[in-house]
């Protein structure tokens, strides 16, 4: 199972105490926020993409929302977001679960600005039930994801 992977690159990272199972879902952000008792925006969401260059995860604040014209600046390309029951054979991770790390192989980690309004944050941890509390800096070092621009915060006005 993902989780165990999960589990053993927090290890190798000196992290492994921060993993936190949940007795609810944490499947959407909402959940994971009522789940965690913290703000919606600190919950990590991972975004999962096809681009031309292969399948990309993007981790953004949990209220930001995707920006067409931002993503397109960066990539080159329109976003095109995979079917729910592809993902653990795309990325690695289900559905509720899509973790930013220990991923399949050729899976490239964005980490968009917008995780820079809250320290720490909560991504999940490869299941429905699960995440993970790393500083910014620990989530850098765990993905080594690259910083993009390409959401927009609820306060930034609608999304384009």
């Amino acid at each position: 199972m993902r989780v165990a992977q999960v589990r053993k690159v927090l290890e190798v990272h000196g992290l492994g105490d921060r993993y936190i199972e949940c007795a609810a879902s944490s499947a959407t952000v909402a959940l994971a926020a009522q789940a965690l008792g913290c703000e919606e925006g600190r919950i990590a969401k991972s975004l999962s993409c096809i681009t031309t260059s292969g399948p990309i995860v993007i981790v953004a604040m949990g209220t930001a929302r995707l920006n067409n014209a931002k993503f397109k600046a960066v990539f080159g390309e329109k976003p095109r977001f995979p079917a729910v029951d592809v993902l653990p054979e795309l990325i690695g991770h289900p559905a509720g679960g899509v973790c930013p790390f220990a991923v399949n192989k050729g899976v490239k980690i964005f980490l968009d600005e917008s995780l820079k309004a809250f320290d720490p944050v909560y991504p999940a941890a490869g299941a429905s039930n699960n995440a993970v509390r790393l500083s910014l800096e620990e989530l850098e070092r765990v993905t080594g994801g690259t910083w993009i621009d390409v959401c927009v915060r609820p306060e930034q006005g609608p999304r384009t």
